[in-house]
């Protein structure tokens, strides 16, 4: 069976665009999350499980942005020193498991970071990400996810600091 030169050159195009696929890792601690400010997916103070479930999750997005964003031979080492999570639970609310989401309460998070490229390590640096104007934006996350504000926050901070270069 013979290719056609246009095969040929559309087969040896798809290998060369997966050879230069973003393929960094990040590496994601949480530093005392007992104590984050808000991290309680079901009620104002979070259980075990809130606390587990949000670590979860919040490691899987910043690895997926790393995956996508970083170049080969980077590694994003990552700790997550407090969570504050868009919206409030209303101690008035006769049911406890409903966040109360207003433009008053952004989501927030404060963390420590270090790139390293081949091995080298940048200075560490410590950030606050918000996002004040998080219900003026489009949100690409589905209404039910719990991290959708937070997560689309972590989208333009990650952007702006690690975006494909």
């Amino acid at each position: 069976m013979t290719r056609s030169p246009v095969t040929i050159v559309a087969l040896w195009l798809l290998a060369v665009a997966r050879s230069a696929t973003a393929a960094g890792t990040a590496n994601v601690t949480f530093v005392n999350p007992e104590k984050f400010t808000d991290a309680g997916y079901s009620r104002e103070t979070p259980t075990e499980r809130d606390l587990a479930a949000l670590q979860r999750d919040l490691e899987r997005h910043v690895q997926k942005l790393a995956e996508r964003d970083l170049a080969d031979g980077e590694t994003l080492a990552v700790e997550v020193l407090d969570v504050d999570l868009a919206g409030r639970f209303q101690p008035s609310a006769r049911i406890d498991d409903v966040r109360i989401v207003r433009d008053i309460d952004w989501p927030r998070v404060r963390l420590r970071y270090t790139l390293s490229r081949n091995g080298v390590a940048d200075p560490s640096v410590e950030e606050r990400v918000s996002d004040q104007s998080f219900l003026m934006s489009i949100n690409p996350y589905s209404s039910g996810d719990r991290l959708r504000y937070e997560k689309a926050m972590l989208d333009d901070w990650f952007r702006q600091r690690f975006g494909r270069r």
